[in-house]
Parts: C-alpha cells; sequence; structure tokens
C-alpha cells in the first residue's frame, strides 16, 4: 500500500509553479517563532502530537507440503529468542491487534463509513478501495484485491519475503531482520522506502505476524517502537504505520465454481508528514497503477517457486503460524457492542474547483518535504498554503 505514494511523489514533482508559489510563500512569512530552539520545538511537538495510536505463516506449499503452526500463551513468546537481540522483548504484536483485524475485516469496528473511491479490473486481476477520514489521524484505506490462479500460501508468502519484494517494490531500498522468534513467527523488522530528491527518504520499525485459520491468513503489521535502532535525521522515521491483511481463497471470476482465486483485503494507514489532502490526491491516482505492478511480481515469485529456489529467511518465517480456531475467534470480540460500518458511494474524480487549492499545497508540501526541519516549521507553511487556497475559493 504505500507504494501507490509514488503517484503523489511523481504528481508533486510535475508542480513547478506551484513550488515557486510555495517557496515564495513560505520564505515570505515565516515567522520569527518558527526558529525556536530544537528542544523546545520537540517538547511542542510532542505534546501536540501525542495521541491515541490508531487501531491500529502454518504453511501449505502447491506441492502440498506440510504445515507448521503454533499455539502460543505469553508466557511461552517470552521465552522466544531472538536473531540479532539476545535481551527480553515485548510481544509487540498480540491477540488484541488480531481482534481489531477481524473487526475490520467483518466491517464491524465501529469506525466512520467506508467510501467507495475506485473499482478496476485487469484480465487476472480485480481491485475495489475505500477510504474513511477518522476524527483524528490520517486517512484510511480498505482494499480487496482477487488474484486469478493464485494460492493464499503463495500471496501470503510474496507480501512477507523481504528478499524478494526488492525486486517488484520499486520504492523499497532496504530491508532487514532486526528480531524474530521463531515460536510465534513474530518478526521486528527495518524498511527504507525511497522519496524523490526533495524528500527524505522515510524509515519504518514495524513489527509483524500472522494467524492462521484453516486457509485464512490474519496478517498484522504496523509501527513499533525499537530502542535498538536509534532514530536519525535521515532517513526520517514514520512512527504512525498500519498495514494488515486478511488472504483467503475465493471463488474465481471465471465464473468456474473453483476456489482457485485468492482476495486480499488489505487496511492501511500511515502518517508520512505530508497532508492528508496531497495524500488524498496520490492515492486516488497512483493507487490502480501500484496494484498493477504487484501481479507480475506474483507470477515471477510463483515461477521461482516452482523452480525449486531456496526459501529467504523472511519466507521460511511465513511458515511460521498461530493457528486459531472459528470459536476462539468469535470469542475475541464477545464483549464489544460495535456498530457494523457502513458503506457510501462517491465520485472519485476531483472537483475543479478544488484544483487551484491542490496547487498551492503542492507547492507547500514540496517546500516543507524539501526544507524537512522541524515540525512546527512546515504546519506554518501548511497553514499559509490553507491560507492562500480559501482566497482562491473566494475569487
Amino acid at each position: 500500500m504505500v507504494g501507490v505514494f509514488t503517484g503523489t511523489m511523481v504528481l508533486l514533482v510535475r508542480m513547478c509553479v506551484a513550488f515557486v508559489i510555495g517557496l515564495v510563500v513560505g520564505w515570505t512569512w515565516k515567522p520569527k517563532w518558527a526558529t525556536m530552539g530544537r528542544d523546545k520545538l520537540s517538547c511542542f511537538v510532542s505534546k501536540a502530537f501525542n495521541l491515541s495510536s490508531c487501531s491500529s505463516p502454518s504453511w501449505t506449499t502447491d506441492n502440498g507440503e506440510d504445515k507448521i503452526q503454533s499455539n502460543v500463551s505469553p508466557a511461552e513468546y517470552e521465552e522466544c529468542s531472538m536473531s540479532q537481540h539476545h535481551e527480553e522483548k515485548p510481544n509487540v504484536v498480540t491477540e488484541e491487534d488480531l481482534e481489531h483485524l477481524c473487526q475490520l475485516v467483518e466491517m464491524k469496528d465501529g469506525g466512520p463509513p467506508w467510501i467507495h473511491m475506485m473499482d478496476r479490473s485487469a484480465p487476472n486481476l480485480t481491485y475495489q478501495a475505500w477510504r474513511r477520514d477518522p476524527d483524528c489521524g490520517p486517512p484510511q484505506y480498505r482494499s480487496s484485491t482477487v488474484f486469478e490462479d493464485a494460492t493464499p500460501e503463495i500471496v501470503r508468502d510474496l507480501f512477507w519475503d523481504d528478499e524478494f519484494r526488492l525486486n517488484w517494490d520499486g520504492m523499497l531500498a532496504f530491508a532487514t531482520t532486526i528480531e524474530e522468534c521463531p515460536v510465534t513467527g513474530t518478526m521486528i523488522v527495518q524498511w527504507i522506502r525511497k522519496f524523490p530528491f526533495f524528500c527524505k527518504d522515510r524509515e519504518y520499525i514495524i513489527g509483524r505476524r500472522i494467524w492462521e485459520l484453516g486457509r485464512t491468513y490474519y496478517c498484522v503489521t504496523k509501527g513499533v517502537p525499537c530502542p535498538s535502532v536509534p532514530r536519525r535525521d535521515k532517513p526520517r522515521r514514520v512512527d504512525l504505520y498500519y498495514s494488515s491483511w486478511c488472504i483467503r481463497a475465493v471463488e474465481s471470476k471465471r465464473g468456474n465454481g473453483q476456489l482457485t482465486a485468492c482476495e486480499v483485503l488489505l487496511f492501511h494507514h500511515e502518517d508520512m508528514g505530508i497532508p492528508s489532502e496531497i495524500v488524498k490526491l496520490g492515492v486516488r491516482k497512483g493507487m490502480w497503477g501500484a496494484v498493477k505492478k504487484i501481479e507480475p511480481g506474483l507470477r515471477n515469485y510463483q515461477k521461482a517457486r516452482a523452480s525449486g529456489a531456496p526459501l529467504s529467511q523472511p519466507a521460511f518465517m511465513a511458515r511460521i503460524n498461530s493457528k486459531i480456531s472459528s470459536e476462539y475467534l468469535q470469542s475475541l470480540g464477545s464483549s464489544d457492542d460495535l456498530s457494523e460500518t457502513q458503506t457510501a458511494s462517491t465520485s472519485d474524480k476531483p472537483s475543479g474547483r478544488n484544483i487551484s487549492k491542490l496547487l498551492i499545497f503542492g507547492g507547500a508540501v514540496v517546500l516543507a518535504c524539501s526544507l524537512d526541519r522541524e515540525l512546527l516549521t512546515k504546519a506554518v507553511i501548511f497553514g499559509v498554503a490553507r491560507r492562500f487556497g480559501n482566497i482562491g475559493n473566494r475569487l
């Protein structure tokens, strides 16, 4: 899902005129208090953004290999050995994360309505996407992708295999495993994603784990703290990150009545430090293009596995799942009384009156990313850009 923001960046590069506007506005209106000391700014930002975090592999090959599964208690988890660090670590991905993902899948998380964005298809691929805007935090996205002639296991491994991801995910510059647990399959990994020259690259510290129910896989990945990896100025770390999937076999769209297709229900949101208006525009323009790039990667992965290519360590970890029952899954949310999430329809075409505002915001985000200093300075730039956008609406 992060790859869809490539469209955002490409669009921003084309906004040369908006960049000049943002540059002039940013430096002309720069207030004196925007240059306060780093300590004061850090204190201010930490207080202003101290929000509660938004809610947020068993193995079967195409040849019928045995599964590796685990039923793990919290006590057993604490005994897990870590690959690179031997000190005791907390359980970073828990049953509460599983419960939340299940609520999202069943559309019973009590959140705002999902707004339908698009419905696209290709010969071996169908895709639908929705968006919603919570009261706090970045926009949240939900999508359903159906790959023909693919098993849930191969798709699960594709998303977990960071070494192979470097072959098809053009934004991923670096990936490494920080810690792993051979009992639960829990991993903490570090990603660095490439951004255009006027933005810092982004760093992600991701905790992830898979639960298995039959041939349905609940894959949770989210941003987690990791003191062993110090925060740096470059690349910029993304703290608020949530990207989780439900992967399951479904009937083929070809109408043959066979469960030869695989559906991926994705739920994603993150805060990269870019205004939500720009994010929405980039997702709307670039999401389908990014999804289409996954399908060739999947086919190449299928060929590699069929040829007997050795498994990478992340792919091996994808075999280790926590097996659950349907009764256990139902018991997770038995005490909750959450309303069913609704869906709504909307046009995926932006209105003409918003173009000028988006251009001004484009200039502002390019300026902010190119300066990439304290968050408060960026807030000033975006605030001025918003003011100019409002003036443009009145003209």
